[in-house]
């Protein structure tokens, strides 16, 4: 069965579910209800993930006939098209945080579990659209992931069972301002020693005489100002994903590689970061789980994403990964 490849565009001021054909040719939900039977109440990409098992058999037969003869079919080109977001509707982005043994073997404590931060929807930004970088908000760089839908809902899932919760798979950036990471999301302060718990500071090292002092970092402005949320532009059926812990990301800057890493290197798989994420937060269809930070690096470039800084030269980023595809977007600045 031909793989099923679904993407986001803006088409007459509101989102549009498309699917891939071939050749850089799509086709919309609604130009393939005209020719095929299908129920009238799916129109978005988040109500297609609902759908998913009475719409995905019949929508994937459906896009075989069409390749054979695309002449007959009213399809669009994807050059032409505003890309959005897979699935504008998301309503939580679970980022994991240091989920790259590479990275992680810089901790000098550990809580041995997944480390995670929220992203929200407003960040989201299409294949293709510009990032958009201001002067004050410092060092920024990017962090190319793969990241996960949610296609069934689920609480306290078992690790033997987490992948049958996934809807598909799809690319990543994380841009990250660490100017604004460690400025204005940070905050530094001196703790009456009569209120201080051990809780405060047996995470981290011990400093003699500043044990009073605790630090706080939020991810708000650093990662979830607008245009911060690259993703897509294709997500990928799951049933056509043979292993996510074994796919092979390749990051670029301009036509500068500066990532070559696989998910192989994730601290935690990808069943992991589900079953554990599901203590905690009900996983609801259309979530996402962006799944870790690809962080291999080269010659040029040997500390990988933590080299390229966005605030320094406008440029294009683009992220690869084995079997879904490429996201790319240019960097721009501006006041």
């Amino acid at each position: 069965m031909q793989p099923v490849k679904l993407g986001t565009i803006k088409k007459n001021e509101t989102s549009c579910l498309i699917f891939y054909i071939k050749n850089n040719l799509a086709i919309t939900i609604d130009a393939l209800r005209e020719k095929f039977v299908l129920p009238s109440n799916c129109h978005t990409m988040q109500q297609f993930i609902a759908n998913k098992s009475t719409l995905h058999n019949e929508v994937a037969h459906a896009l075989e006939k069409i390749k054979k003869t695309p002449e007959h079919y009213d399809l669009i080109d994807l050059n032409k098209v505003q890309w959005l977001a897979p699935n504008p509707d998301t309503r939580k982005i679970l980022g994991v945080a240091f989920n790259n043994k590479g990275i992680r073997k810089e901790a000098h404590f550990d809580a041995g579990c997944p480390n995670y931060f929220l992203k929200s929807a407003s960040c989201l930004n299409g294949h293709k659209q510009p990032v958009l970088i201001r002067e004050f908000y410092g060092n920024t760089i990017p962090e190319p992931e793969l990241c996960l839908f949610i296609g069934k809902s689920g609480k306290n899932i078992k690790i033997e069972d987490a992948l049958n919760h996934v809807f598909g798979y799809s690319i990543a950036n994380d841009i990250t301002s660490h100017g604004m990471k460690f400025s204005l999301d940070s905050l530094a302060v001196t703790r009456d020693p009569k209120i201080m718990r051990p809780e405060y500071t047996n995470w981290r090292k011990s400093y003699g005489n500043d044990e009073n002092d605790l630090y706080f970092v939020y991810h708000t402005r650093s990662k979830n100002s607008d245009t911060f949320g690259p993703m897509g532009p294709w997500i990928t059926t799951s049933d056509e994903v043979d292993n996510p812990n074994d796919l092979r990301i390749h990051a670029y800057k301009d036509d500068k590689c500066f990532t070559d890493d696989t998910t192989k290197s994730y601290t935690f798989s990808i069943e992991e970061l589900i079953a554990d994420a599901s203590r905690f937060f009900t996983l609801e269809t259309g979530d996402v789980i962006s799944c870790g930070t690809a962080a291999k690096g080269n010659q040029d470039f040997p500390n990988a994403h933590r080299n390229v800084l966005l605030n320094e030269e406008e440029c294009t980023i683009k992220i690869s990964i084995d079997g879904l595809g490429t996201l790319s977007h240019p960097i721009k600045h501006t006041n």
